[in-house]
């Protein structure tokens, strides 16, 4: 019986239906029929920042969160049902030490003379969060070597986050504090409000959770997920020895296609099969 349950899930292309896949009818209502049981607690865990994941929540009308970790992980809010967000300053002087002491415009200093790299608007920085655009074609290998021997030679313990923004056909770099990924701000999560790994669930699609999608946490890859995201996540998942920790939804679950929030329920229905009872009659036979 699941009498408490931390889901944890990305926005855009999981949660929201914003790729060129279609959403399963009725999809988001019953993602939203399960987040609101007592016995759950919803955190968003997305690249946004509090302003865009506002809109998010508004444009569709999405449920709204107990808490969200934006920013690729820099960021921790509280949010709860009066929509007061409490940001959790504790966790970015944690992270910021991974920095040694470099700012944000210290780091962007470092890297000013490489081509392939142009930074993002100001709105999509932050403290913790440096980011880039990169031509899809950029060598990434090579840019990874490049800008880890120059933060390493500047005593900062940094992470570098690649992903695509497959709509805009345009490459994604963040380069954030060690310690200040998705999975490192949903452990922070667990451990904070008394949840484990039995009770927990996250689901993503893209190259910036494959750190989730490949850890001990239960994660589940939703099916409009690109297929080179899904065999490395299937890779490194098994490398790491936690491949029973992985699922790949496929559909079929209550009738709905497995793209996005019907991936999601699919993803939870197998950790927690009792949640079929909660859907029980609804969209088909649960």
């Amino acid at each position: 019986m699941t009498d408490r349950l931390l889901i944890c899930t990305d926005l855009d292309r999981t949660l929201i239906p914003n790729g060129p896949e279609s959403e399963s009818r009725d999809a988001r209502r019953l993602f939203s029929r399960v987040v609101a049981r007592p016995e759950v607690t919803l955190a968003y865990v997305s690249g946004r920042d509090r302003g865009r994941v506002e809109r998010a929540i508004a444009n569709y009308c999405l449920p709204v969160p107990d808490f969200v970790i934006g920013d690729v992980g820099t960021t921790i809010y509280q949010v709860g049902p009066d929509l007061n967000w409490r940001r959790q300053t504790a966790w970015e002087e944690e992270i910021g030490k991974d920095w040694g002491g470099r700012t944000h415009a210290d780091l962007k200093a470092l890297l000013r003379d490489l081509p392939d790299l142009r930074p993002q608007e100001h709105s999509k920085q932050n403290r913790f969060k440096l980011s880039y655009y990169l031509p899809l074609h950029a060598d990434r290998d090579a840019l990874s070597a490049v800008i880890r021997h120059r933060l390493d030679s500047a005593g900062t313990q940094a992470s570098l986050i690649w992903s695509n923004d497959e709509p805009q056909g345009i490459g994604l770099l963040d380069i954030l504090p060690a310690r200040a990924s998705k999975y490192h701000a949903i452990e922070a999560l667990i451990q904070m409000h008394g949840f484990d790994y039995g009770n927990t669930v996250f689901s993503g699609d893209s190259g910036n959770d494959i750190e989730v999608l490949a850890s001990p946490v239960p994660a589940v890859l939703v099916a409009n997920s690109q297929s080179d995201v899904r065999e490395l996540a299937r890779r490194l998942a098994d490398e790491t020895g936690h491949g029973d920790a992985l699922y790949i939804a496929h559909g079929g679950f209550l009738n709905m296609n497995g793209n996005y929030s019907a991936g999601i329920l699919e993803g939870i229905a197998h950790y927690h099969p009792d949640v079929r009872g909660w859907l029980a009659g609804d969209g088909g036979e649960a």
